[in-house]
């Protein structure tokens, strides 16, 4: 079984852009997933808006493709590269709005998508709480609920980890489910869950 290329962390930029040059669409993907969400947040930053931040990255993008092919490693990095190029189109943009009348002053700072710090320890209790009540379950149960509904395991599978049948998978996730629910019953609102 082959891991994703996304899954291997010692393959550097340079060398999955190399293999996009060679015509492996796959390092273009791993490459993509590893570098846009940081280059899509840096855009963000600096335009508020995500619409627009969308097409910078796509643009930076495409223009990374493009030079794949003279790409010399060892120059810079790959990711640096891209990161000034999301800089300068977005540069590009604001100096665009300036133009066009609108101030970059004016431009709005983006929300912070990131939760405060009320709902992050409201967060941390409530994993807390259902860590301690799962591990409390009996084994076979604790098992079958957390390779379900954790991992995503199907039920057929668990019921040959198990050695159990389906229907018997079926029964003990939902006997952990009602055993859950009891355990935690008298700590809804504590958790935050009312109202």
């Amino acid at each position: 079984m082959t891991m994703p290329l996304d899954a291997r962390p010692e393959e550097d930029d340079a060398a999955l852009l190399a293999r996009y040059a060679r015509g492996d669409a796959g390092a273009a993907r791993a490459l993509t997933v590893r570098l846009a969400p940081r280059a899509h947040a840096q855009a963000f930053r600096m335009l508020g808006d995500r619409s627009e931040a969308e097409d910078v990255v796509q643009d930076a993008m495409l223009r990374l493709w493009r030079i794949a092919p003279e790409w010399r490693t060892g120059e810079a990095q790959v990711s640096t590269w891209l990161y000034r190029v999301v800089s300068n189109l977005c540069t590009d943009r604001l100096r665009r709005r300036r133009r066009g009348g609108v101030a970059l002053d004016d431009v709005a700072e983006p929300e912070d998508p990131a939760p405060g710090v009320e709902a992050t320890l409201q967060d941390n209790a409530r994993h807390t709480a259902l860590r301690v009540a799962i591990a409390d379950l009996p084994e076979r149960q604790r098992l079958a609920l957390t390779l379900r509904h954790f991992e995503g395991v199907s039920n057929p599978e668990i019921a040959e980890q198990l050695g159990v049948s389906v229907e018997a998978v079926e029964s003990l996730t939902a006997r952990a489910k009602r055993a859950l629910a009891t355990a935690l019953k008298g700590r809804v609102a504590a958790l935050g869950y009312e109202g």
